[in-house]
């Protein structure tokens, strides 16, 4: 009698062992499972990869876009570690650079941290006002409404002539072609000032000194500079195109510098017409003496001490040549065969 209860037992035992032994094993494999999905995409890839975080977005919204960039697994294990760890409600908006190469945990602890990237950006040299708000427009720096008003705003530099339009013109010249670095919460107001800032303290260390000796107005500096920064597609051209320029202002000739047509035309392409010439612009210099009204574009440091610092020759023309270099002459002459020679 005894001998069969002990069976019954025995058998209990059993099966109460395999089936806390099998989900012992199931535990250990979810674990397994879930510890593998939180470990790098791939350990040996430290290429960054810039991810935005838009404002007020959810803890799911941020998983959708780590694995849209493919920086993580599985967006359910990430939701359930943020939970977990209590920083599903903690994931802050910004500018992220991540690894593919981090782990789960660490790209958690990163966006919860907040340890966004600083955003940049780089103005080269020439780009006009308007090309200027493209580009941060491009870049989600901001919209172009937030740009347009950032243009109309007041800003106190002398520099800025009082009383001028609020318009792209007012400013063109004095945003100077850098690389600057912000913040999230930079407003495109504060990244004028920053440029406008660089622009005085560049100028007031560099060139001021000079413009005075000279009897040259900061904005009449500027004004020559960007005719040369458009012009010279050569560096070592800067300086001639700059006694040219003088050279003309001088005689009282008017300075027929395409550019400045194309600024009247608002617009970028590599040649104008001679019905772009008949435009009726203040900046067509082929129709009016002397300076443009004000600068058509924002030059760079070598461009502005080229117009400090023209080369002294007897150059009135220049026409250009199929390597981005000009043929210069002193006759109309001289000129005309040039142009033959450039095929014009």
């Amino acid at each position: 009698m005894i001998e069969p209860e002990m069976k019954k037992i025995n058998l209990k035992l059993i099966i109460v062992s395999l089936v806390f032994i099998f989900f012992v094993g199931l535990t250990f494999i979810g674990w397994q499972i879930i510890s593998r999905q939180s470990l790098p995409v791939n350990p040996d890839d430290n290429a960054g990869i810039e991810v935005r975080i838009p404002e007020n977005s959810s803890a799911r919204e941020v998983a959708a876009i780590l694995q849209k960039n493919g920086l993580i697994r599985n967006q359910d294990i990430f939701l359930n570690y943020c939970r977990q760890n209590g920083l599903d409600v903690q994931l802050k908006a910004g500018l992220y650079t991540l690894q593919k190469s981090q782990s789960l945990p660490e790209i958690a602890q990163q966006i919860a941290q907040g340890k966004v990237k600083s955003p940049s950006f780089t103005i080269p040299e020439g780009y006009t006002v308007r090309q200027i708000g493209e580009l941060l427009v491009k870049k989600q720096i901001c919209t172009q409404q937030q740009w347009q008003e950032a243009i109309q705003t007041d800003y106190k530099f002398d520099f800025i002539l009082p009383g001028s339009p609020k318009n792209e013109a007012r400013l063109e010249g004095f945003l100077f072609p850098d690389t600057y670095t912000i913040t999230e919460k930079s407003s495109a107001q504060d990244i004028i000032n920053m440029m406008l800032n660089n622009f005085a303290m560049v100028w007031n260390k560099s060139f001021a000194a000079q413009a005075a000796d000279k009897k040259l107005s900061t904005r009449n500096t500027i004004i020559i500079a960007s005719l040369i920064e458009r012009e010279a597609r050569i560096p070592e051209e800067r300086q001639r195109i700059a006694g040219v320029i003088y050279n003309r202002l001088q005689k009282g000739m008017p300075l027929q510098i395409d550019a400045t047509i194309l600024y009247s035309l608002g617009e970028h392409r590599p040649t104008v017409t001679y019905k772009d010439l008949q435009i009726n612009s203040p900046y067509n210099t082929y129709k009016y003496a002397g300076l443009p009204p004000g600068p058509i574009a924002c030059p760079g440091r070598d461009a502005i001490s080229a117009a400090l610092n023209p080369e002294k020759n007897s150059f009135y023309y220049y026409v250009a040549k199929g390597d981005n270099s000009h043929i210069f002459s002193s006759t109309y002459a001289e000129h005309l065969n040039a142009k033959k020679q450039s095929g014009l």
